[in-house]
């Protein structure tokens, strides 16, 4: 929400985390939020609303369809006739300029035109695209640029900030340019972590709640079964919450009165769902952590230096006093560098005792 509020309007936030985790929780928690803040704004301003919300389907065969997403974003905000949209008389003058002749490759641009126009009248908030890991889905040789700069540009032209919900997948677009990394603000919503204290405490206190919303006439003791249970979620509250939907539909046909660890075992993920499953998110989580190594490059690379030496030495070296005329002399060698001379090749002969040596 901070994003959301606080940046630029033509800002483009990315949600990273991985699969279950509760991105879609969160994106329709947002919208809930943002409607209960525009309650007394869209009871005057009726053309307003607080916010688009949609889902990006991936596609059935080659790229992602854009002309297919358009026609999404139309529909969610109940925008007349969608199928009926045209591009503006300028737009549509091509070759011998008659009318109606459009380029092949903008196949689809009445749509984006339509979607622009919509967002610049209905004011919304801001832009939220589920599942956003699908604008990757490109033929071969075609730029994942090329995918960003169409939702950079919408942006841009609408003045509206794009959230992006999408797994690790989704880290194939971050820091594609220049212009992007200023332009993004990248969010990452992570699992809970059995290695944290704190992380364990607030797991703990989820199953707690889920004990208490569960239909039994006596609440399970979830949290005493707490390491199982992380063992097969990973640490993600989404991958929790489709496990118990798919385990009590078969308890409460039984009449159980509550659950137990052995009535979620057999339906819980295997061993090497979950397996497969980490491995994606350590490595999501791996390529988004910064390392000492990747800051000391950025600072040699802007000349700034290595700064790890300690504060009392740096407080030694700046009190030092340069006597007036006398030049500073910097050295960049590390201590037991020697300094750089030609060494000698070859071979030479030493008399030594009567005896030659090489």
């Amino acid at each position: 929400m901070a994003a959301i509020r606080e940046s630029a309007p033509n800002t483009l936030v990315m949600v990273f985390g991985p699969t279950g985790v509760g991105k879609t929780t969160l994106r329709t928690r947002i919208e809930q939020i943002l409607v209960q803040a525009m309650a007394a704004e869209l009871a005057t301003d009726r053309t307003t609303i607080p916010v688009v919300s949609v889902s990006a389907v991936a596609p059935i065969f080659g790229s992602f369809n854009w002309r297919d997403h358009f026609k999404r974003v139309l529909s969610q905000i109940e925008e007349p006739l969608v199928s009926y949209k045209r591009l503006p008389l300028a737009d549509r003058m091509h070759g011998t300029g008659l009318p109606g002749q459009v380029f092949r490759s903008d196949v689809g641009a009445e749509y984006r035109y339509a979607v622009e126009q919509a967002l610049r009248f209905r004011r919304p908030v801001t832009v939220l695209i589920d599942e956003a890991q699908h604008f990757a889905k490109v033929k071969s040789g075609r730029k994942l640029l090329d995918q960003l700069d169409v939702i950079k540009s919408i942006a841009d032209c609408t003045r509206t900030i794009h959230v992006l919900f999408g797994t690790y997948e989704l880290l194939a677009f971050r820091n594609l340019n220049g212009q992007l990394s200023r332009r993004s603000i990248d969010v990452h919503f992570r699992r809970y972590r059995a290695e944290d204290t704190e992380d364990r405490r607030i797991f703990a206190n989820v199953l707690r709640s889920f004990e208490h919303r569960l239909p039994f006439p006596e609440p399970p003791d979830l949290v005493k079964d707490w390491e199982y249970i992380y063992e097969r979620t990973l640490g993600c509250v989404g991958v929790l919450k489709d496990w118990l939907m798919r385990a009590l539909p078969a308890i409460l046909r039984e009449g159980r009165t509550t659950l137990c660890r052995k009535d979620l075992e057999p339906y819980a993920l295997s061993v090497s769902q979950c397996d497969r499953m980490l491995s994606e998110t350590l490595e999501g989580e791996s390529r988004l952590e910064e390392t000492q190594d990747g800051r000391l490059r950025l600072r040699l690379r802007l000349g700034l230096g290595d700064d790890t030496e300690s504060p009392k030495l740096i407080e030694h070296k700046s009190s030092d006093t340069i006597p007036e005329g006398q030049s500073v002399y910097h050295s960049r060698k590390r201590p037991g560098q020697r300094r750089p001379t030609r060494d000698r090749i070859g071979t030479a002969q030493v008399a030594l005792g009567g005896s030659s040596h090489v």
